[in-house]
């Protein structure tokens, strides 16, 4: 048993003991491509979602220098027709890149010491192999030697790409490493699969992606495997029993991936801390600093800006995420940020509608430590402003309101102008930004007799007043909450049951000014 040939299975152990949670159908999969043309598989996944437990899994079961039997019994894939065919058959070449780049001396020297070290155990393996001139010439002497063929794994594939993000030449030597492995004549003599995975797709030259034979499975195109990398709605909901913890709590705030087919995918970190803790909290993010998504935020492309000021107040952004080069440092444009932070978590991707979006409560608080903390001074005081206006709405000071809105509109974050009630509702999603924090909003909720432009509901336990919020251009305020009231809007939310703030915002085209009436209905 080596350090990366044949590692064994204790990581895969180390997992079990903890609350494990069976992705043991992404075995089944492998299995089913095992020698075929799709054998090549990367599977990228933002940071904590169970990217490094899914290789460690790979490992145990495939790994021949141990017997894994036991930690697999009970588990989906020791039902599988193909269990006993693969289970612990194979020489395993395990390597996590992120280790290679924090232990060497010099990271100059990552891609060398990487086929020197697999090079010296497959030749203390196999002594009677003459070694060959490289890793890959080493590898395929031992496969014509002795019949057999390796699965390679490899965690964190991309980790150098970051760690040494402006260094090509590195970054080249490494890609030629991985083309002379697995896209050469060679590849299918020395490989029965390879399992690679990373943060980021692999990476593009131009629109040629640099291993081409990869079939990859994305945050952008991750079917049919979104449901084994990452916890679905049905193993949150099983954590949830016992934990004390509602799952609806769970779910506001860490709900939001909807991957392939309607899977909603939750980061396998946050979940697991707020159940062993048993309080909710931020925990995904916290295991990196805001100051990366800053300085992605922060880039000087065109509507950038104004992106994630509606996204903030929940708006959903159409990109273009075919022109992304898949690496940290090629950004020309709005659409490769947006699409980076995909690849990132820190935005989510619709892929029926083609649109980004922030997911949830616990990325949402990041992107305003984020924005607060930066140099996009007009968007910390964008956020400032929304706190006093929600503030000013709940004290119904009306003159305040009609002020924060201007205030919202001047930002830039919305239409330049007014021509219908529609601009105008944009300019207020992002003037409410802080509402986003206590409660829900639903936009042109059904009523008595028509649509009510925008509900703010308040969440459980927030204690707030329900705002009802109308909206009229070239129309007057008070003719907005009088609408409300013919139209019988606060009937249709008498289930409620609490109080309700009418809120009539008008914007008049020739004077260029907001104004506001505001109304209290009591329960």
């Amino acid at each position: 048993m080596g350090v990366y040939l044949n590692c064994g299975n204790a990581g895969f152990a180390a997992v079990q003991n903890g609350r494990y949670v069976d992705k043991t159908g992404m075995i089944a999969f492998v299995n089913r491509v095992l020698g075929t043309a799709d054998k090549l598989i990367c599977v990228s996944r933002p940071r904590r979602f169970g990217k490094s437990f899914a290789a460690k899994m790979l490992c145990a079961y495939y790994d021949k220098s141990c017997d894994s039997r036991e930690l697999f019994e009970g588990l989906a894939i020791a039902e599988d027709a193909s269990f006993e065919t693969h289970l612990n058959r194979y020489h395993v070449i395990y390597l996590d890149i992120t280790l290679f780049t924090s232990r060497a001396r010099d990271v100059k020297t990552v891609v060398r010491d990487i086929s020197a070290a697999v090079m010296a155990e497959v030749n203390e393996m196999f002594p009677e192999v003459p070694q060959g001139s490289d890793l890959v010439e080493t590898l395929v002497r031992v496969a014509k030697s002795t019949g057999e063929r390796f699965i390679m794994i490899i965690d964190e594939w991309d980790a150098l790409f970051r760690e040494a993000k402006d260094d090509v030449k590195l970054q080249k030597e490494y890609i030629d490493l991985l083309r002379s492995l697995f896209k050469s004549s060679w590849t299918d003599i020395i490989f029965e699969a390879a399992y690679i995975t990373g943060i980021l797709p692999i990476k593009k030259y131009g629109t040629q992606s640099a291993m081409t034979d990869f079939r990859e499975y994305t945050m952008t195109q991750p079917e049919p495997l979104e449901r084994f990398t990452g916890f679905t709605e049905q193993e949150v909901r099983a954590l949830c029993a016992g934990s004390g913890l509602a799952f609806e709590e769970l779910q506001r705030w860490y709900d939001g991936y909807v991957l392939g087919d309607d899977t909603h995918i939750y980061s396998p970190k946050s979940v697991m801390e707020a159940v062993q803790r048993g309080r909710i909290g931020n925990y995904w993010a916290r295991s990196e600093t805001h100051e990366s998504l800053r300085l992605y935020i922060e880039l000087n492309e065109d509507g950038l800006k104004e992106a994630i000021v509606q996204m903030l107040g929940g708006a959903r952004i159409r990109i273009d995420v075919s022109t992304f080069q898949n690496d940290m440092t090629t950004i020309r444009s709005r659409d490769d940020v947006l699409t980076l932070l995909v690849h990132l978590g820190y935005l989510a991707y619709d892929i029926a509608h083609k649109s980004v979006y922030i997911p949830n409560e616990e990325v949402r608080e990041e992107f305003v430590r984020a924005v607060t903390t930066g140099r996009h001074t007009e968007l910390a005081k964008l956020i400032r402003n929304s706190d006093q206006l929600l503030e000013a709405t709940l004290s119904m000071d009306e003159e305040a309101v009609a002020a924060a809105i201007e205030e919202a509109h001047k930002a830039g974050a919305a239409p330049t102008f007014y021509n219908n009630e529609q601009a105008l509702r944009s300019v207020i999603r992002v003037a409410y930004i802080s509402c986003m924090d206590e409660f829900l909003r639903l936009e042109e909720l059904p009523s008595g007799h028509g649509y009510a432009d925008v509900v703010f509901f308040p969440k459980k336990a927030s204690g707030m007043p329900l705002l009802l919020i109308e909206l009229k251009w070239n129309r007057t305020e008070k003719g907005a909450v009088a609408q409300i009231k013919e139209r019988d809007y606060p009937q249709a939310l008498k289930d409620y049951g609490g109080d309700i703030l009418l809120v009539g915002i008008s914007y008049d085209a020739k004077s260029k000014r907001h104004t506001c009436r505001i109304e209290e209905l009591r329960k």
